[in-house]
């Protein structure tokens, strides 16, 4: 695992941002895994700047969602689709074939998460994942508690990641309650992972991922077996690690 300690969010996106632009200048072909939330938002800016500044070619690029919603149409502006459309996609003029989401408005969700898992496989599996944290170490929506080795599943959120996502929504009421998540090994699966992580409130679950030991009710410290793990994150992330 590299750890890397930077002063603000404007460094973490800055070398967040120059992995992504590496590995894609860099392969042919590539699976880039994407995070929502807020703490992509500046890397994905960064990332949207280069691309338009260098004119780049990114018809070789496809793009896999972590998660998404269950009853949430495309359309509506809290769905991760539109976000993703509207932050990313589009800036970068990425085709809809080029861009893959779970379907959380599927009538099964159980053959939609295996659906989404053996998509991923047929692509040739996801080469860089980047990863946001939640306060309680969710990675993707997989809460504490799940499997290791969890595949492409429904969850049910917990309260303190609705509480947290409701800054998002109207009200608590319309955050929804369910969601389809990319299991904990399926992101192992990847061939590298970067998770980018600031604030003094992400704090407890970096300390857990870097000096932690494994366990379920961290899900964030799967990332230890992982052979190809970058960890960036700023000062106050970082203020109760050790080293």
């Amino acid at each position: 695992m590299n750890v890397i300690v930077v002063k603000n969010y404007e460094e973490v996106c800055q070398k967040g941002v120059e992995l992504f632009i590496e590995q894609i200048q860099e392969k042919n072909n590539i699976n880039l895994g994407l995070a929502t939330g807020s703490t992509p938002l500046g890397l994905y800016d960064k990332l949207i700047a280069w691309a338009q500044e260098q004119n780049a070619d990114l018809s070789h690029v496809t793009t896999f969602n972590l998660d998404e919603y269950i009853g949430l149409p495309k359309e509506d502006p809290n769905s991760y689709y539109y976000y993703m459309k509207e932050k990313l996609f589009d800036p970068l003029k990425l085709s809809p074939e080029q861009t893959f989401l779970p379907d959380g408005r599927a009538t099964d969700i159980e053959k939609e998460c295996e659906t989404y898992d053996q998509i991923i496989k047929d692509k040739g599996g996801i080469d860089l994942q980047l990863l946001g944290v939640g306060v309680n170490g969710h990675i993707a929506f997989n809460e504490p508690g799940t499997s290791f080795s969890s595949r492409t599943h429904e969850v049910r959120l917990a309260e303190s990641t609705r509480e947290a996502n409701s800054r998002f929504f109207s009200s608590m009421d319309d955050v929804p309650t369910h969601a389809i998540t990319m299991g904990i090994g399926s992101i192992l699966e990847a061939k590298e992972i970067v998770l980018i992580a600031n604030g003094t409130n992400k704090s407890e679950a970096i300390q857990q991922l870097v000096e932690g030991k494994q366990s379920e009710d961290w899900p964030i410290t799967a990332l230890q077996s992982h052979d190809h793990v970058t960890v960036i994150v700023d000062e106050e992330a970082a203020s109760l690690l050790k080293k």
